[in-house]
């Protein structure tokens, strides 16, 4: 054998040596991880409270001035008041007046809940500030002293007294809209977001696994593992984010990505010894099979998914920062488990992986048999690859075409969450009527004399370009933050749309250039929702392309390395961006543009939230890792013995197809689950990567691969040459050959040749 040989067969048995070990220490494995997942579990719930996201450019310089005053945070909430059909003028109306008066004399009475209260009955200028445009809505104003512990339990008592309002009122709506309700309402939604999801995806997979095995313990190892990599992962997240921050929607991708990938990989081992058993082989020789093929396929797609995951870090926000670790963190645990515990599990259950077989379904799923209608589709393409594949690239460009007109933007959370929500829906009606007041621009003001008068004058001329500004609302406020002066001033809009990044630039660029023109010593930055995702926008827009670029060079190389054949890799590559530029199309169509509104139950706020494409495009690359291996790996092997590219292509798509499937509609039926949830963050990421599977499974698999292939011929291959054909046995699984691995063709009297594929 040559040196090149001995070196790439030197790589694989260390594979199997773990999966070997593995397998005669079945119940060391299995409590070890069990241990391992507990242990995860306990340190993630302890770590206590995580790293905070710092927003990106210049509202990131606010927040962190903000914080770095170590003082008690306060919380602004707003109280909404106006008649049922808005069919009269808050002032003069005997009812909406008495109910105003009533809430503030019910929460002054609470001894320490507020610090500040103001009605539009106070004086003039409340009056002026706190009344609507249009004369119809009043507002009651108060601030709820922190720490935010202490800050809920204030909270929680003037809800009440809200209430009790509202019922002595029934003439009058009240609804509370601010800091504190507002993001309960957030959190709430997530926390019961990511319950139902839990909920729903396990016995989605479980029914999709039974069917895809015929038996239900050899459907509930894959998702015991997939589970079990689960929990660890969010347990490790809960640690890690102490010092990396990860917000609440990375639990939410943590649930999905590894959900996903920890079926996908168990199914791929799994399906695969059970072939080799159902072959004849006996459970260590089959066991030692699968870790030499499926088991390696699993190693490569995890860690070119977590290679790829690691150009998130390029973006340098901390946004991607927090997605990038919690899903490595996941798949690294899946496919940690899925090469040692699933082993163990089933040297443990021998034959009885296949026990309670369901009728019709248990007999025939442990056969391995060749898709016929795969392969009659890669046969019909195989023969017209020009015509079939013209089609489907003309499809997918179709579909792909919307993407060029995604803008990218940020729901806030007016937004995100459907007006069914109380806090939400009272959210929408106070923006409506003071346009700007529920999620305002802070303006942080620090240096000499900044919370002693110094920026007085600033604040005054603030206040007088703002009350002639059809862009910036005059209910402008300004506390002193420890050593830093805060101001809040709202803006028009809804707090992500054009009129408020309008609004933002006209503050920042040409409102308080002016007001601080004659002040020395000060400096100020521009914080706040607003801010910070428009600042996160720009920042994404200037770093994609590093990320990107990452992703393209780390991905060939990898396919190239695993294949030995360039062009090969090229065609992945544009296959891919295919895929993915065709599911975005679709998230713009019907978020976007709103055509899925009905459907899922959602309002569009006119774009696509600004980091999906992105981590979709990364997480998408690594995820097709799972098929491309898989099939090419077939395909490949099929050349290799002998036969012409057209019915290698054909003869592995058609045998790969059912693995492929399988997988496919397991990840499939967990992306979509997350489109049933009710933030519509969570909408597009289901939808989304639902659709770029299913294009990726099968227009991709079924026409666009094999089509390339049979267009490239021998070329695809042939890097140094093919061995010359030998006759002998057709390849069966105990044949496979790994990316990169020598190839022995055995004659039939037993002799052997060897080529290097």
């Amino acid at each position: 054998m040559s040196r090149k040989a001995s070196s790439t067969t030197a790589k694989g048995p260390l594979l199997e040596r773990m999966v070997g070990w593995s397998a005669r220490h079945p119940k060391k494995v299995i409590v070890g991880w069990i241990l391992l997942v507990a242990v995860a579990v306990l340190l993630g719930d302890a770590a206590g409270s995580g790293a905070k996201t710092t927003d990106a450019g210049e509202a990131g310089r606010a927040q962190t001035m903000i914080r770095e005053q170590k003082v008690t945070s306060s919380y602004t909430e707003n109280v909404l008041i106006e008649a049922p059909g808005r069919d009269r003028a808050f002032l003069g109306s005997p009812e909406l007046e008495s109910t105003a008066k009533d809430l503030s004399d019910r929460i002054k009475a609470l001894p320490g809940a507020t610090t500040e209260i103001v009605t539009p009955l106070d004086n003039e200028r409340t009056r002026a500030v706190l009344v609507s445009a249009d004369g119809k809505s009043g507002l009651v104003s108060f601030t709820i002293p922190g720490p935010g512990a202490e800050a809920d339990k204030h909270f929680a008592k003037i809800r009440t007294e809200v209430e009790a309002v509202q019922a002595a009122h029934p003439d009058a709506r009240v609804a509370m809209a601010g800091d504190i309700s507002l993001t309960s309402a957030v959190d709430k939604a997530a926390d019961e977001d990511l319950a139902q999801a839990e909920l729903l995806s396990l016995p989605v997979t479980l029914i999709i696994l039974v069917v895809v095995f015929g038996a239900l313990i050899a459907a509930a190892v894959p998702l015991f593992l997939a589970a079990t990599a689960v929990l660890a992962g969010l347990g490790v997240l809960g640690l890690v984010g102490t010092v990396i921050p990860a917000n609440s929607t990375v639990s939410s991708v943590v649930l999905l990505i590894g959900m996903a990938v920890g079926v996908d990989y168990s199914l791929f081992y799994l399906r695969r010894e059970r072939e080799e058993r159902a072959a004849g082989k006996d459970a260590a020789e089959a066991l030692k099979i699968s870790a030499r093929t499926s088991g390696h396929a699993v190693v490569v797609s995890g860690i070119t998914v977590v290679l790829s995951l690691a150009g998130l870090f390029l973006a340098q926000i901390d946004t991607f920062n927090g997605m990038a670790i919690g899903t490595i963190i996941v798949v690294s645990l899946a496919v940690l488990g899925s090469v040692t515990v699933l082993p163990a599990m089933l040297s443990l259950l021998g034959r009885r992986v296949d026990a309670l077989r369901l009728p019709f379904l248990g007999r025939s799923r442990t056969t391995a048999t060749t898709s016929r209608g795969w392969s009659a589709i890669a046969g019909g393409v195989a023969r017209h690859p020009v015509v079939f594949g013209g089609i489907a690239l003309i499809a997918l460009v179709a579909l792909a075409l919307p993407a060029f007109g995604m803008k990218l933007s940020e729901p806030g959370q007016l937004d995100s969450l459907p007006r069914s929500i109380p806090a939400v829906d009272a959210g929408v009606r106070l923006q409506q009527a003071f346009p700007g007041g529920a999620d305002p621009a802070q303006v942080v003001v620090w240096g000499s004399g900044a919370t002693t008068g110094a920026a007085d004058q600033a604040v005054e001329e603030l206040r007088r370009q703002a009350a002639t500004s059809d862009l910036l609302g005059d209910q402008i406020s300004a506390n002193p933050v420890g050593d830093v002066l805060s101001i809040k001033v709202p803006l028009a809009g809804g707090g992500t749309d054009d009129t408020s990044v309008e609004a933002l630039r006209t503050l920042r660029e040409d409102v308080l250039p002016q007001a601080f023109a004659n002040t020395s010593g000060l400096e100020y930055a521009v914080g706040g929702r607003t801010a910070g995702l428009h600042d996160f926008a720009q920042v994404l827009e200037t770093r994609t392309i590093w990320v990107i670029g990452f992703v393209l060079v780390l991905s060939f190389i990898v396919l190239v390395i695993a294949f030995r054949a360039p062009l090969v890799a090229a065609v992945s590559m544009v296959l891919n961006l295919l895929a993915i530029g065709a599911a975005i199309g679709i998230v713009v169509l019907g978020f976007q543009n709103g055509d899925f509104a009905g459907l899922l139950g959602f309002s569009s706020f006119g774009g696509v939230v600004n980091w999906l494409p992105l981590f979709m495009f990364v997480i998408l690359f690594g995820l097709s890792m799972d098929y491309h291996v898989f099939i090419l790996s077939r395909v490949r092997e099929r050349w290799a013995r002998g036969e012409s590219a057209k019915d290698a292509v054909v003869h592995g798509v058609g045998s790969s197809a059912g693995v492929v499937t399988s997988a496919a509609v397991v990840m499939i039926a967990v992306f979509a689950i997350f489109a049933t949830l009710s933030g519509i963050e969570y909408k597009m990421l289901g939808v989304g990567m639902a659709v770029a599977i299913l294009i990726d499974a099968t227009i991709v698999r079924g026409v666009l691969l094999p089509a390339a292939l049979s267009l490239l011929g021998d070329r695809a291959w042939a890097l140094r040459g093919r061995p010359a054909p030998v006759a002998g046995p057709e390849p069966t699984t105990e044949n496979t050959i790994e990316p990169g691995e020598d190839v022995k063709v055995l004659s039939p009297v037993g002799a052997t040749e060897e080529g290097t594929r």
